[in-house]
Order: C-alpha cells, then structure tokens, then sequence
C-alpha cells in the first residue's frame, strides 16, 4: 500500500527523523492560510502516488501569499502526468505547503528487502534528487549498501560507514546516523517494503533531513497496523483493484485485451506469460487465490468484464484446494449476471474437473474448452483476433 508524501513524513516524525515543517491543504484558501503561518513563503507540492512529480510540474516555490495562492490554483485540480502515472495521469486533489528549506547538499537514502540474500540493505549515494535507478545503470559505483542483519537491526558503524562513504559533512555525520536508525525502524516496525528518502539534506543551519519521502507498506501486515491502513486513498488506486481488495481477491489491471483468472500466483504468471508467447497482451493480473469461494469467482469475473479494453477471457485452474466445480459454477453464475458478450475459454484441471466441464457444457453459453494452456492461450488469442 502506498500513501502520500505529507502522510510519509508524518510518520518519520514520530521516529524522530528530522523533516520541514509543512501541512496537507485540499483548498487554495487551506494553502494560503497555511504558507500564512510559515511566514509567507512556501514550497507548494502537488501530492500524488507517482514520483517525477518535480519535472512534471508538480512542485513550486513561492516568496509570497500570491504566489502561494497562484500555484496552489494551478495545481488544485489538475492531471498531473510523470514517467511513473502513464499518459492517463493523476488528478491532483491535495498540496503539501511546506517551510522554504536551506539546501547545501542532496543525498539519497533507501530501505529495501534484498530477497536474493533475505535482508533488509539500506541503500546511500551521493546523488539526491536523481531517480537511484538512472544512477544504478550508469554509475552503480556510486551507490553503497548495507546488509543489516535481522537479529540485531543497523548498527551505528554501518549508518557511519555510508555517511562517511556519501560524503556528509563531518560535523553532521552523529545526526545523519540518528536519521537512518530512525528510518530503519520505521522500516521494520511499520512493515515498509519501501522506504525512500530522495532527496535526503543537509541544511544551511546544519540539520538533516529528509527533503521528500517514499514509504510503501506490505498489504499483507495491514491487519497489524490500523494507523497505516487508516491512511489509504482510494482514489489514487484503481477502481477495479479497490474493487478486488474487498473480496481478498490479488488483482492489478495491466494494458493488454485478454482477461486472465487463474488460481495461484506462479500459474497466473505461467498464464500471462504464455499468452504472450503466443502473441497475446493480458489484460490482468487476477489470482482467486487456492480456497477462494463462488461469490469470489463471481466477483473475480464480474471485475474482469467492467475491463471495456478486455475483449476476451481466458480461465486458467488447477483443482487443488481450489474445486473445479466450483470455478464453473462461479463463471456460469457471473456470465448470466452481466451478460456475456466476449470470447470466453476455459481450462480446467484437477479436483472435480468433469463435473466442471458438465456444468461449463451445460450451461448455454458460449464457452470454449480447452485441454492444454498452450491450446488455450493460442485459442483466445485467435478468438479476439
């Protein structure tokens, strides 16, 4: 789950990492009255989930209530588009209004499970405000890491190593190493899956702080963590994965015209892999998961067909935990409920697989069998041209 840069830093606060004054504004009247109280100057931030924001126009500084006043108009209600929303952009409904900050020098600071060695690594260079991926594919010599391990957390000689390594000023380093012991332990008692400070800087005044902030949440460790969940905004998701995410049902919406509903993530992925191979664009990702019910399917179904780029469906389940019959009768109630209109080829195999099949032959509909997912992917492929 992600959330906005205002909420970020608001939970950075509580773990003593230093960041700028500043305050969520939903009206132009809110920004005015806001920057008013920083003394008339003022960094107005456009807060959307999507980075690139800078470039895009997102951010603007002001010296005066005016200007204040004129960016916040600007950006009130405006699409923003940056290399991270795609061409469709993000309607901006909310500023961040923050306290002008003395920049001497950028950094960049980031949390991330390494997974190919199971732990956390924090990630530093000297090359703030830069997307950390442009500076990994061309100089990656400029990035230095951490390993933490997990029975102890980061350790203050490591914090003290990449803050000498990205050259912070000697005299700041003790409150550079209290700015990453604090984000680690955001990181891990918070369950980030990231946590991105780009820039982290060091000020006129000598303080560091995080400049702007990036922090992502495992969906799977929201049942512990009400405070976060509390912090979702809804409409900068997608309607269909909103949708999806109250059936406990994993859905992410993609660009293809295939419609995809499978059990289990790696046969899902098998599935849209194939598809591809034989020519074809999933349209999404959608797991059922391994004990997923009818109403489930029906929803699962139901979410698949609102898609208007979906202009065929390809079921794909193996019957383990998870019935054959059950998907059937799932799919046949879900198709009678919104009014089948498009190709639709099923695969089914395993648990109960021919009194799936019966239900999917009995059930008048206009629905393609196949034995194989090589044979199905490439009949759907055919069926939707």
């Amino acid at each position: 789950m992600n959330i906005h840069e205002y909420q970020a830093k608001a939970v950075l606060r509580q773990y003593g990492v230093a960041v700028p004054e500043g305050e969520v504004a939903f009206t132009v009247d809110d920004a005015v009255q806001i920057a008013n109280r920083f003394g008339g100057k003022a960094v107005v931030k456009a807060q959307i989930h999507a980075g690139g924001r800078g470039k895009a126009g997102g951010v603007k500084l002001a010296r005066s209530l005016d200007e204040v006043k004129n960016h916040a108009s600007e950006l009130l209600g405006k699409v923003l588009v940056t290399h991270q929303t795609g061409p469709e952009g993000k309607l901006v409904k909310r500023l961040l209004i923050e306290t002008l900050t003395d920049i001497k020098k950028e950094y960049y600071i980031g949390l991330v499970l390494d997974r190919s060695i199971g732990r956390v690594v924090m990630m530093a260079s000297a090359e703030g405000g830069m997307e950390i991926e442009e500076v990994a594919a061309k100089t990656p010599e400029k990035i230095f890491r951490e390993s933490i391990d997990p029975a102890i957390g980061l350790q203050g000689f490591q914090a003290r190593k990449l803050a000498f390594a990205i050259g912070i000023p000697n005299e700041l380093v003790n409150k550079a190493v209290k700015f990453m012991l604090g984000l680690y332990q955001v990181f891990v008692e918070k369950d980030c899956s990231i946590a991105e400070i780009n820039p982290l800087v060091v000020t006129g005044d000598g303080n560091v702080m995080a400049l702007d902030a990036k922090l992502n949440f495992d969906d799977n460790a929201l049942f512990r963590h009400k405070d976060i969940l509390e912090l979702r905004d809804l409409d900068e998701e997608d309607p269909r994965e909103v949708e999806a995410s109250k059936y406990e049902l994993s859905y992410i919406a993609l660009t293809g015209n295939i419609g995809c509903m499978v059990n289990g993530a790696g046969l899902a992925m098998a599935t849209m892999d194939t598809i591809k191979y034989y020519g074809g664009e999933p349209a999404n990702f959608l797991d059922v998961g391994g004990g997923a019910s009818e109403e489930k399917v029906t929803e699962a179904f139901k979410i698949i067909l609102a898609d208007e780029g979906v202009r065929g469906i390809l079921v794909n389940i193996f019957g383990g935990i998870m019935k054959c019959d059950v998907i059937a009768n799932g799919v046949v109630a879900a198709a009678k409920q919104v009014g089948l209109d498009r190709p639709l080829v099923v695969r089914l195999e395993g648990t109960n697989v021919d009194m799936g099949k019966k239900i999917l032959n009995e059930s008048g509909l206009a629905i393609h069998a196949a034995d194989s997912l090589a044979e199905a992917a490439q009949k759907i492929i055919q069926l939707v041209g």
